[in-house]
C-alpha cells in the first residue's frame, strides 16, 4: 500500500533549502521516495511543505533509517526556524 510523508517547516533560507535538496537528489538517486515535491505557501512565504510519497510503509522506514538520510534531516533542522511537522499518510485511495 502507498505512503506518504508531508512535512511542514518554516524557513528565511530559500535557496540554502532548495540547495540541500538538489544536492541530496544528486547524490542519492536510489532508495528513496518514489516522488518528491517541495513547496512554497503562496499565501504564507517561507512556510515550505515537503511531500515524499513512497511504494510501501516499509520502504520509506528503510529511507528514514539510512545513516544519510538522518543527516540530511538535521540540515534541514538548521535551516528551518523550529521543529518540522511530519505526517505520515497511508493512502487510502488514488485517482486522476
Amino acid at each position: 500500500m502507498p505512503f506518504v510523508q508531508v512535512i511542514e517547516y518554516e524557513s528565511d533560507q530559500r535557496d540554502e533549502v532548495r540547495k540541500l535538496n538538489e544536492q541530496w537528489a544528486r547524490e542519492h538517486p536510489d532508495g528513496g521516495p518514489s516522488r518528491f515535491v517541495m513547496a512554497e505557501d503562496r499565501e504564507r512565504p517561507g512556510h515550505f511543505v515537503m511531500v515524499a510519497e513512497f511504494d510501501t510503509y516499509e520502504q520509506a522506514m528503510a529511507h528514514s533509517g539510512r545513516p544519510e538520510t538522518g543527516t540530511y534531516a538535521e540540515r534541514m533542522r538548521r535551516l528551518a526556524k523550529g521543529d518540522p511537522r511530519y505526517v505520515n499518510l497511508e493512502v487510502a485511495q488514488e485517482g486522476t
